[in-house]
């Protein structure tokens, strides 16, 4: 179930103005429940003001009496459009002290590998900062001779899953704008389908341009030789030699 926001607050608006057990309030906001006992006994969220939930939209006060006429019930939080969201990470995700000498690999690994993330996208993926980033991207790193890329997957700083998804929304986002600038690009970033689809369209062109050339310096077809030849006879019958030079000698 999801949180209410300001869950603390929350809950110790709940303890000190309803008479709802420690369980009803720990399932409702998300605690444990000697953490909501500790919250009664004044050992935890000391100097917290209390957050009405009523009054701010996320608890119909007909569920309220629902649950504190009936011990065993479960409050059900209020949709509101304002705590979509609330739960999710923001900003740069915290990395342990224990890895932080390896965010430069895993950035060098990604900015090798993966060029089409940005690098708002490889910020959330390792926990740095784009300075950082851009100073391997150009090579100004204080220690870029000694960084060997290696994948964030494998140091841990981050899941496959994440990582997949991150090059997808790159890759929607470069297809979308037509960018393909490399076949290393092209076989990451646009599928079987298109890039068929971007070849054939070329190829189709050039061969219609060297047929028709070709065309051009193409052999005329043999002519007919003119006459009948239909008696085979009168092909071979040649006219006989003349005589006048053995006249002449005997002369």
């Amino acid at each position: 179930m999801s949180k209410p926001l300001m869950a603390k607050a929350t809950a110790v608006w709940l303890v000190d103005n309803t008479t709802l057990t420690f369980r009803q309030v720990a399932d409702f906001c998300g605690m444990h429940e000697l953490e909501v006992q500790g919250i009664a006994d004044g050992d935890v969220a000391t100097g917290v003001k209390g957050f009405d939930p009523i009054g701010n939209n996320q608890l119909d006060a007909a569920e309220l009496e629902r649950g504190q006429a009936d011990p065993l019930y479960k409050l059900k939080l209020k949709f509101n459009a304002a705590a979509v969201g609330e739960e999710q990470r923001r900003g740069p995700r915290y990395t342990p002290l224990s890895k932080r000498q390896d965010r430069p690999a895993a950035i060098y690994w990604l900015v090798k590998f993966h060029p089409e993330l940005t690098d708002g996208q490889i910020s959330k993926l390792v926990g740095t900062t784009k300075p950082t980033i851009l100073t391997i991207r150009e090579r100004t790193h204080w220690n870029i001779a000694g960084i060997t890329p290696i994948d964030p997957v494998a140091l841990g700083l981050c899941r496959q899953s994440e990582l997949d998804a991150a090059v997808q929304v790159a890759a929607r986002k470069k297809s979308g704008d037509g960018i393909v600038m490399n076949d290393d690009e092209r076989r990451k970033l646009v599928s079987t389908e298109q890039s068929l689809g971007m070849n054939t369209k070329g190829k189709l062109e050039e061969e219609d341009t060297v047929l028709a050339n070709l065309a051009q310096f193409s052999r005329p077809e043999p002519k007919e030789i003119e006459g009948d030849f239909s008696d085979a006879e009168s092909f071979f019958n040649l006219p006989a030699a003349s005589n006048d030079g053995e006249e002449d000698e005997s002369a």
